[in-house]
């Protein structure tokens, strides 16, 4: 089937959620792009928004529409080469009006999945939920004579085994965006054993169309992306833990994610990049690989206390960031947790204990957001990490044996056979991750 023609009638599952409005607004762009194209203007393109809440819907069209507006705003002179034959539109805020209108248009919210019954095309982005997952799955595809195919947005799971619970027969890919869609540029691209390679094809030319980058991943629970990040994550657990025994446990987290945020220059630290994720969502996909036999590492139970006790970390409805490892204010961390008892210490208290205990740091500290714009780049980071190297300093020995194990873990993904190379494993870290460097790096040398 011609690409345009399984793109007559989408379906997204989870359309309001975090990850899903991104999807969906995606994908109405790119169907409009289809629908402005010479030869589809008699075809009509529908995408139905299914959710379980009318409230979240109608949340979901406000955001479609004002995300539709800035990007048209700030796109102006493609839009305008876009409708350069409609020649009712004369300013540039009739052509941003109109663009904005025709992809909200596209949009059909609804709270029925059957309206999922008539499409070519399911994007799936509910909850990382395996039997929330087949449920649906098999419902839409047993009362779908349309022989649809499945995207599935899980961060984790195997695709075969979607594929083989839910009897898809080999019409599901895994297409994992990462948060938030419509800013991330990255996208893992899975394919099972029984994937159809026409399938494959149409993922990869839908993905391209978004403009966004690929990153083929093998189909192994957790993928490249939590393949790294979830042992990345387990290490700065068990390294807190470690020093627990010389110091307080607040002060040993809080030290750990100073280390990896200061020292490995990252945009966040490992444990406030765990609440942004969600503590639980950690926990569970390090769950997911554990019992699939991909690391017989990753059981934390400090993150199982913490689940147990509430503190799940993720975000509020309006974006705030909700208490985790940290207590926020207004989006910054300003006290870290004490498991066990479950009270915050203020952060100000700690920070002369800390760097105390880290030594002084070495002069020359490069800083994540400078280094983004920086010329040189790879320069900055190889001097900054060459004084690391050779400074006795307590925090300089942690993070460059912190920095040497997150290479290990690249390397692993490649050996696995997950990644098919280096560079792969580097892509997904700093465009998914956001990192000024990728893990696969010779710093150590």
């Amino acid at each position: 089937m011609h690409y345009t023609e399984k793109l007559k009638n989408v379906s997204v599952l989870g359309a309001a959620g975090k990850m899903g409005s991104g999807i969906l607004l995606l994908t109405a762009q790119e169907l409009l792009h289809q629908k402005l194209q010479h030869e589809n203007k008699n075809r009509k393109f529908v995408l139905n928004a299914i959710d379980v809440s009318h409230d979240a819907l109608d949340g979901l069209l406000k955001y479609t529409r004002a995300q539709a507006q800035k990007y048209a705003e700030k796109k102006i002179v493609e839009i305008r080469k876009m409708y350069a034959d409609h020649k009712n539109l004369n300013e540039n805020a009739d052509f941003i009006q109109q663009y904005t209108e025709d992809v909200v248009d596209i949009i059909k919210p609804t709270t029925r999945i059957e309206a999922a019954y008539d499409s070519y095309l399911i994007l799936e982005a509910v909850s990382e939920n395996p039997e929330l997952k087949n449920k649906l799955f098999k419902q839409i595809k047993n009362n779908n004579t349309n022989n649809p195919w499945f995207f599935t947005n899980t961060s984790s799971i195997p695709i075969h085994e979607i594929d083989s619970n839910a009897d898809l027969k080999g019409s599901i890919m895994g297409v994992h965006f990462y948060n938030p869609p419509a800013v991330q540029k990255l996208v893992e691209l899975i394919k099972a054993d029984q994937t159809l390679p026409e399938l494959t094809e149409f993922a990869t030319q839908y993905v391209k169309n978004l403009k966004k980058i690929i990153v083929p991943s093998a189909d192994v629970a957790g993928f490249i992306g939590n393949g790294h990040y979830m042992r990345d994550t387990k290490y700065g657990i068990d390294l807190a833990t470690e020093l627990h025994s010389e110091i307080p446990l607040p002060q040993a987290i809080a030290t750990v994610d100073s280390i990896t945020r200061d020292y490995l220059v990252r945009p966040m630290g490992i444990f406030q990049l765990a609440d942004y994720v969600g503590i639980d969502v950690v926990q569970y996909i390090m769950k997911v690989m554990y019992e699939r036999g991909i690391d017989d590492n990753l059981q934390s139970d400090l993150l199982d206390k913490l689940v147990n006790s509430g503190i799940k970390g993720g975000q509020n409805s309006d974006g705030s960031q909700k208490d985790g490892f940290f207590r926020y204010e207004k989006g910054r961390p300003v006290a870290v947790i004490d498991p066990e008892n479950m009270q915050y210490t203020d952060l100000t208290t700690l920070s002369s204990k800390i760097d105390t205990y880290l030594g002084q740091k070495p002069e020359g500290a490069v800083k994540w957001k400078t280094l983004l714009k920086a010329n040189d780049k790879e320069a900055q980071l190889r001097n900054w990490f060459n004084t690391l190297k050779n400074d006795s300093s307590k925090g300089s020995k942690l993070a460059m044996e912190y920095l040497q194990k997150s290479k290990d873990f690249a390397l692993q993904l490649v050996k696995d056979g997950v990644a098919a190379n280096e560079e792969d494993v580097n892509t997904v870290l700093m465009t998914g991750f956001f990192h000024a460097y990728g893990p696969a790096n010779d710093f150590m040398n």
